[in-house]
């Protein structure tokens, strides 16, 4: 009678192994087996990151193979088991593969398919199709699209982490539980004892190093002793956490009425204002999506506020970006004073800071939320809803959404809801973080997503004119190696455009994200559909480098450049200035944040800048969800490629005062996960 070795890895996780009884069941092109208790005498089976093996005797031919069974069925209590693969020795002596890397639940069954990916097109056998269609139809009754907030993109159905399905939950929602973290950070930083005194104003500038010492790393160190200086404050618009809104300045807004008299002691090159415009040496910084959002309201003990300031800054000589301007509000007037480095220390120095909270309030709300997190969601809910396991793409993308929606549900249940930790310490919170999302939704679009399109549409592409863009130097070739490599497997799986077009998983993956995480808006640009190879190419770059290294790139300097308070206030206490010359340091001091919503602020930007435990970086694929050899001769040119990157940049790094780091691939998790 013919006999199979099957063999069965258990994962390494925390919880992964099992008790209960697991049986399997072959089913090959000419019969299906019986159902076999997998289980030694006198040995524990399936213990976690255990790879058992067992001998499987079947009573006919089964021919080829085209399935594994795998059932779990209670032996005491409910015991959930994570499934890595199963390995099949046939009678004849050939190894076929069969990935899982899935959760078995309860009274749990998994059917696998061997480990070659197939399009649609590829299966032809009635029993393959039929598992397919079987697999998407109960994916989308699992992963099901709901509104959050209006005008959101869709996120999935569920109001907690543990209503998520059990294969895209955290290993440990103890992990990733923000109170717990963002307490545990404040007492690990030392700053619990300042949270009595909730509402009190610190003394002056040095104060806030009562809180910041006992951390101190060389970026963040330097920004405590620079951030008054202009160059400082225009080197974090390049290469800050938030270097994404600098625009080089092609027409003076009239809505910031500004003359070469005004500016001409910051002018290095005797040249008028408008000249310098037309030779390209001035930026704009524009918070307009600020204007008329509500501040937060939910502490009837302190008053918050916000400003929607526009910011002109100039490239000197030696080509560093200085703040030649700060208007605070959009509509010019009396009460709206035009702000320049010539006027008193202190009016230039809060002018400055009020630019900072709300690039801020930016970066957390728009930059990071809505378009590395929310987006990212997107992609993954209409991946899993749309693309069986066996399909490329799925085996492509699974690894870059890893954890992102339960990151997303867990914020929602703690964070960003109403009540949650946003509202403790934000100006924004209390529902002005939901209306900039609604107002920045109508913005989105896909090129915008397009790393090298963005940077143009800037106008900050030209390393000649502008050296030291180091996010846009860095990211170009991330982006680059990314584009290579969903390129060869692409490559590997389309033989023409023509199979691009009629692959129907794919174009419902691509129609999915369009209509519902889009919410169909057609001025977003984003695809309904995609036609050619280089379409798909362009397109999987864009959720692996939104996913990657477009989150790491602002979200893991956060600590770095928000954690010395006056730099990142996260909440104002007095309106914005409405005159020229009444400004004092007292008064600064008391408009920046109190005591305990600096607390809360730094015991946040603290826990979102850490990797997560057993942090799986670019080009990291350990779950072997391919099994081809060129798709893993393509990873591994791909690695080579990011290896490359990390001794570029380490290179260019050295001796400098303030190196850039975010977009090196060993530092660029695979997804959003924090």
């Amino acid at each position: 009678m013919p006999s199979y070795t099957v063999t069965v890895a258990t994962g390494s996780q925390w919880f992964a192994g099992t008790d209960d009884y697991i049986y399997l069941s072959l089913v090959g092109s000419t019969g299906c087996s019986e159902r076999h208790l997998l289980d030694k005498a006198f040995y524990n089976d399936f213990e976690r990151g255990a790879v058992d093996s067992y001998d499987v005797t079947v009573d006919e031919e089964l021919g080829d193979i085209q399935l594994v069974k795998i059932e779990k069925r209670k032996y005491w209590l409910h015991d959930d088991w994570y499934l890595k693969y199963v390995t099949l020795k046939t009678p004849s002596g050939d190894y076929i593969e069969f990935p899982c890397y899935r959760w078995l639940t309860g009274e749990g069954e998994v059917v696998l398919r061997d480990g070659r990916a197939k399009l649609a097109r590829d299966d032809q056998i009635h029993i393959l199709k039929q598992h397919r269609r079987l697999e998407l139809e109960t994916r989308q009754k699992q992963y099901r699209w709901m509104e959050w907030n209006p005008g959101f993109p869709l996120s999935i159905d569920a109001k907690c982490h543990r209503d998520l399905p059990r294969d895209i939950q955290f290993d440990s929602e103890k992990g990733v539980d923000f109170v717990l973290n963002y307490s545990k950070a404040m007492e690990n930083l030392f700053i619990n004892r300042f949270m009595h005194m909730f509402q009190s104003s610190w003394s002056d500038f040095a104060d806030f190093e009562k809180i910041f010492v006992k951390i101190s790393n060389t970026i963040s160190e330097r920004v405590m002793n620079h951030w008054q200086e202009d160059l400082m404050f225009g080197y974090q618009f390049l290469n800050g956490c938030n270097p994404v809104l600098i625009r080089r300045c092609t027409e003076l807004p009239a809505k910031l009425p500004v003359t070469t008299e005004m500016v001409e002691c910051s002018l290095e090159r005797q040249l008028t204002l408008e000249q310098e415009v037309e030779q390209g040496n001035i930026f704009i910084v524009d918070f307009e999506l600020l204007d008329g959002i509500d501040a937060n309201k939910t502490d009837p003990c302190t008053l918050q506020f916000l400003a929607a300031p526009i910011c002109l800054l100039y490239k000197n000589l030696v080509n560093k970006m200085v703040p030649i301007a700060i208007q605070l509000n959009q509509v010019p007037g009396d009460e709206n004073p035009i702000f320049f480095p010539s006027d008193s220390k202190y009016d230039w120095l809060l002018a400055k800071i009020w630019v900072r909270s709300s690039d801020f309030h930016i970066h957390q709300t728009i930059t990071h939320l809505l378009r590395t997190h929310l987006v990212s969601e997107v992609f993954g809910i209409a991946m899993y809803r749309q693309l069986p396991a066996v399909h490329p793409v799925f085996k492509l993308l699974v690894a870059h959404v890893r954890f992102t929606i339960a990151i997303n549900t867990k914020a929602r249940e703690q964070l960003i809801c109403e009540y949650g930790l946003f509202d403790k310490a934000n100006a924004t919170g209390g529902g002005g973080h939901v209306q900039m999302v609604q107002k920045a939704m109508q913005e989105l679009t896909y090129t915008s997503l397009c790393f090298p399109e963005a940077i143009k549409a800037r106008g900050m592409d030209s390393t000649k004119d502008i050296p030291y863009y180091f996010y846009r130097d860095d990211g170009l070739l991330v982006w680059e190696a990314i584009r290579a490599f969903t390129a060869d497997v692409v490559g590997i799986y389309y033989e023409s455009d023509q199979v691009v077009e009629e692959d129907p998983e794919l174009q419902a993956f691509v129609k999915d994200v369009y209509v519902y995480g889009m919410r169909g808006r057609k001025a977003s640009g984003f695809p309904k559909s995609i036609k050619t190879r280089e379409q798909l190419s362009e397109y999987l770059t864009v959720v692996i480098f939104t996913a990657s290294a477009q989150h790491a790139a602002v979200n893991f300097g956060q600590y770095d450049w928000c954690s010395w308070i006056p730099n990142a206030p996260p909440t104002m206490r007095a309106p914005p200035p409405s005159a020229k010359g009444v400004v004092t340091i007292e008064q600064i001091v008391d408009t920046l944040p109190d005591r305990g919503r600096s607390c809360w602020h730094l015991g946040a930007v603290w826990a979102l800048s850490q990797f997560q435990e057993n942090e799986l970086f670019l080009g990291m694929y350990p779950e072997e969800h391919f099994i081809e050899k060129p798709v893993k001769e393509a990873m591994a040119r791909f690695r080579k490629n990011l290896d490359g990157i990390v001794s570029v940049i380490a290179e260019r790094n050295k001796n400098k005062k303030l190196p850039y780091y975010y977009l090196s691939p060993d530092r660029i998790p695979n997804s959003v996960a924090i």
